[in-house]
């Protein structure tokens, strides 16, 4: 979502936005929580409720201008069409000063409110009016609201969008902060420093569910694969381990799933191949094992493929094309994990060994062994190193059969000589 910058007729430093929700984000509100009537025209006179009004310049937010007027914060409209005033339905506070401090009674006033977002306000939490907490639909706190509870976050009960990002959160686990958000769609606490294990009953009308760069420990529970509308996934950045659920075929709708940084054990899980529209897989730094899969290569919506320090082994079953249509992929850090020569190029620089003819790694070649190299390449053959073994062994016998000879005429000569001067010597003694 864009951030709005502050009109210049605005003096105070403190960029404070306000807007109102898009008419596709009011039509996925529940009805319940939809305005009671249609966005006011540009030409209404009708100006926002006075006690709002007053509620924005307690948290010292600039109201010189109407901020229901259309011309106001760059033509963005902000409210709905009550009257005979008109109410806020979006609060945005970015970019906090020190000034801002939240109070009951401001809150109190801004009970109409179905999407509040604070971004890069560090000031002190306070608890929200019941009215509130049960008119908020979506909520965002991004660096924000030092020492939030999983209790102070477990009354916005109403919430269809959750969103809390590098913000410390004190509970003793998701469920403490879920349990009682029954309409929620899209979940995002990451990088929150919470602890516990991932819920075992979470909505099935989930579409998003991102708990990355937590302390999260414990396995992952199979009833996550009954979220049959799950697009995203992310789980990196925790302590879970164990394996992969089998079942994880069953997420027909994921799109992007990332269990990295854990230490999670076992095989892929062959039920990935059910998952016809996975566009990313990180499973990097794990402990996963076993071979690598050959169906991953027939996922025709891949581009985002990690399985880098992990414990594969065995020979990677990817060609060059697959390789080549990836926008992303590591295999790296796999000790035991080796490339066919004969269909994958040196060049790809993939971080693993070619395999020998046993389909083991071997080590890389030294630099006086290029051209051997060059000429196992060559001979079409897989892994087998027989054949620069055989070249190297016949020019070495090449070589000891000229020695031989060469050796040979020297003694001729040498003897030929030796009998010349010995003659030679004899008939001067006879004289």
């Amino acid at each position: 979502m864009m951030i709005l910058k502050q009109p210049s007729s605005f003096p105070s430093p403190l960029f404070l936005f306000l807007f109102l929700i898009t008419s596709s984000v009011s039509s996925s509100l529940s009805p319940t929580a939809a305005p009671t009537s249609s966005p006011l025209p540009p030409s209404s006179s009708s100006t926002l409720d006075p006690k709002q009004l007053r509620a924005l310049q307690s948290l010292n937010i600039p109201t010189s201008r109407d901020p229901c007027s259309p011309s106001s914060l760059h033509n963005v409209t902000l409210c709905d069409s009550s009257a005979p005033f008109r109410h806020l339905l979006s609060l945005r506070l970015a970019n906090c000063s020190d000034d801002v401090a939240l109070s009951f009674t401001a809150l109190k006033s801004l009970s109409t409110l179905q999407s509040f977002q604070f971004l890069n306000c560090p000031i002190s939490p306070i608890r929200f009016p019941s009215d509130l907490a049960t008119s908020l639909r979506f909520f965002t706190c991004i660096r924000s609201l030092r020492k939030l509870t999983g209790v102070w976050l477990s009354r916005l009960r109403n919430l269809t969008d959750l969103t809390v990002s590098h913000v410390s959160i004190t509970a003793s686990g998701p469920y403490v902060i879920l349990g009682n958000m029954k309409s929620l769609r899209s979940l995002t606490i990451s990088h929150a420093n919470l602890t516990g294990f991932v819920p075992k009953h979470l909505n099935r009308n989930l579409t998003h569910v991102d708990f990355s760069g937590n302390k999260l420990r414990g396995k992952i529970p199979t009833s996550i694969t009954l979220l049959e509308n799950l697009e995203t996934l992310d789980l990196s950045l925790n302590w879970l381990k164990g394996e992969i659920p089998t079942s994880i075929g069953d997420l027909i709708s994921l799109q992007n799933l990332s269990l990295a940084s854990n230490s999670l054990s076992g095989s892929i899980p062959e039920s990935f191949s059910a998952i016809p529209g996975l566009v990313h897989i990180d499973l990097g730094s794990n402990q996963l094992n076993g071979t690598i899969p050959r169906f991953i290569s027939e996922m025709r919506s891949l581009k985002f493929l990690n399985l880098e320090n992990n414990e594969f082994h065995g020979v990677i079953p990817f060609n060059e094309s697959f390789i080549k249509g990836l926008e992303v992929f590591k295999i790296q850090g796999n000790n035991n994990l080796c490339y066919n020569h004969s269909i994958l190029s040196s060049k790809l620089k993939l971080g693993i060994a070619p395999c020998d003819k046993h389909g083991l790694p071997i080590s890389p070649p030294t630099a006086k062994d290029d051209g051997d190299d060059s000429m196992a390449d060559d001979s079409g053959s897989d892994y087998d190193g027989n054949d620069e073994n055989d070249v190297s062994h016949k020019e070495a016998n090449h070589h000891h059969g000229p020695n031989k000879v060469v050796l040979g005429v020297a003694i001729g000569l040498s003897s030929l000589v030796f009998l010349i001067v010995f003659s030679i010597l004899l008939s001067k003694c006879c004289r």
